[in-house]
């Protein structure tokens, strides 16, 4: 069992960085690959990015690649996701998730959710 909790959403604007965290309770973090969802006004659960147990391979949306980093510290229960050159697209809620399959990009798949975190991109 684990429980995530989302922090680091925020207003800002067009250009501008924000940084997400996803704190996990228990004892088994690096068990889970994790990753970030998000979900926009009047929009389905979309895939951001992924992380693999040990950090060693990450995996990311081409909407968000090559301005979007995901990061975990399994020593701190903690993942985090750098959002750098924000657009108005980016506006949603931000989910954080605990996967214990493999089925990455699939909402359904994963096993444990957090509450998520507005932010809020204008331009």
């Amino acid at each position: 069992q684990v429980q995530l909790v989302e922090s680091g959403g925020g207003l800002v604007q067009t250009g501008d960085s924000l940084r997400l965290s996803c704190a996990a309770s228990g004892r088994t973090f690096n068990k889970f690959a994790m990753a970030w969802f998000r979900q926009g006004p009047a929009k389905e659960r979309e895939f951001v990015a992924a992380i693999s147990e040990a950090a060693r391979n990450t995996l990311y949306a081409d909407s968000v690649k090559g301005r979007f980093t995901i990061s975990r510290d399994n020593a701190k229960n903690t993942m985090w996701l750098q959002m750098n050159s924000l657009e108005p697209e980016d506006t949603a809620v931000y989910y954080c998730a605990a996967l214990v399959g493999s089925d990455i990009y699939n909402v359904l798949a994963y096993d444990y959710w957090g509450q998520g975190t507005q932010v809020i991109v204008s331009s």
